[in-house]
């Protein structure tokens, strides 16, 4: 009776971590949405959603940082204890979620430089130097991205070694459109189109993780991905 209990506690809680796992992806998209539509200057096209950190309104992106950081973090615990007998998506793969969950909540503590008139008030151009705070969100930014990267073909590789060959792509896909969008930044700085694509690549990446998540969540009884 006592381990039916146990079992059943240990479940509930990791369906509650799969939960939050669902929610930060679209949590973090409608925040910075809502943000695009009300932020006097913002332009998706000229910059990064990270640069929304600065001015008096920058708080919420910084919660917004905060907050959908930790539930991928949480949502990483949960698919690490939702991996079954057989090691379903490796060990790795929920480590890598959970290592850019720990990326988004270090920058909320280390924001962007403002930058080419965001916010209002700031010099057009580029920065003439970085701050050192400006400096560490750019390199935990870089392997937040590095490792989320990793966890789409970690994943994708344990998709395609169960049989699940439409995950195992989705997976894959997602991991070399998000990797090419990144490169394309730094081929063609400030081209808005390279700029477009980056959010949106940001958008289907975080999508993934939700409809993880979500997969594991409504397969409980599943070890792997067969």
């Amino acid at each position: 009776m006592t381990e039916n209990l146990t079992a059943t506690a240990a479940g509930g809680a990791t369906r509650t971590l799969l939960m939050c796992g669902i929610v930060a992806g679209p949590l973090y998209i409608v925040v910075v949405l809502l943000q695009m539509l009300t932020r006097d200057g913002f332009d998706i096209s000229r910059y990064p959603a990270s640069m929304l950190s600065n001015g008096d309104q920058g708080w919420i992106q910084i919660a917004n940082f905060a907050v959908s950081g930790l539930l991928f973090m949480a949502g990483a615990v949960g698919l690490h204890r939702a991996r079954g007998p057989a090691g379903w998506g490796s060990t790795w793969g929920p480590r890598l979620v959970g290592v850019f969950g720990a990326g988004m909540v270090a920058a909320a503590f280390f924001s962007a430089d403002p930058a080419d008139g965001f916010p209002p008030g700031t010099p057009v151009g580029p920065p003439t130097s970085m701050s050192t705070h400006g400096m560490v969100h750019f390199l935990v930014s870089g392997v937040a991205f590095l490792a989320l990267i990793a966890a789409c073909f970690a994943f994708g590789r344990r998709f395609a070694a169960g049989g699940r060959r439409g995950w195992a792509a989705l997976s894959m896909v997602t991991g070399v459109l998000f990797l090419t969008a990144w490169i394309s930044l730094f081929a063609m700085q400030g081209s808005r189109v390279a700029n477009v694509a980056f959010a949106l690549a940001v958008a289907l990446v975080l999508a993934w993780t939700s409809l993880l998540a979500a997969y594991r969540l409504t397969r409980p009884g599943v070890a792997a991905p067969a």
